[in-house]
């Protein structure tokens, strides 16, 4: 991580994106006695684990994005990566998530028919966090220290 450089900025921006495959929500009706849901959760990123790891390194790439870190776990993904301010959070995620599931279903479509009936291939829903290399109050400090100035 560090400070990037572009024309007229510079800039340390990054995000930690954690989303999951459609089917990987706990089956509705889990058995009694079963206190970890998650063992019902289909499993489908591990297969496909290889050529989807290309595509996220191919569309971060593509549109300068930095991968400066990507977990592929067998039901959801965690992508940290770095970015220019000019990409905002929800488009950065709408891409990547666009794209790499348009490839996987190029791919992988008798294998990713028998999960997700009726298609689609990522959850529409997310998280991001932002990291850089200063607290949020060390910030507050440095605006308190300097506002009057």
């Amino acid at each position: 991580m560090g400070e990037k450089r572009s024309n007229h900025t510079v800039y340390n921006v990054n995000y930690h994106f954690v989303w999951c495959p459609k089917s990987s929500k706990a089956k509705l009706c889990v058995p009694r006695g079963i206190e970890d849901p998650a063992q019902y959760r289909y499993t489908i990123l591990e297969p496909i684990e290889d050529s989807l790891e290309a595509s996220f390194r191919d569309v971060c790439d593509e549109y300068g994005y930095e991968i400066l870190s990507l977990h592929i776990s067998p039901d959801h993904v965690h992508l940290f990566l770095s970015a220019h301010p000019k990409y905002g959070p929800s488009e950065i995620v709408r891409t990547i998530k666009s794209i790499t599931a348009r490839e996987m279903w190029e791919q992988h479509e008798p294998f990713l028919e028998e999960y997700l009936w009726g298609g689609g291939f990522w959850e529409e829903s997310y998280y991001v966090g932002t990291a850089g290399d200063v607290s949020t109050d060390t910030i507050e400090q440095y605006i308190e220290r300097t506002e009057h100035v």
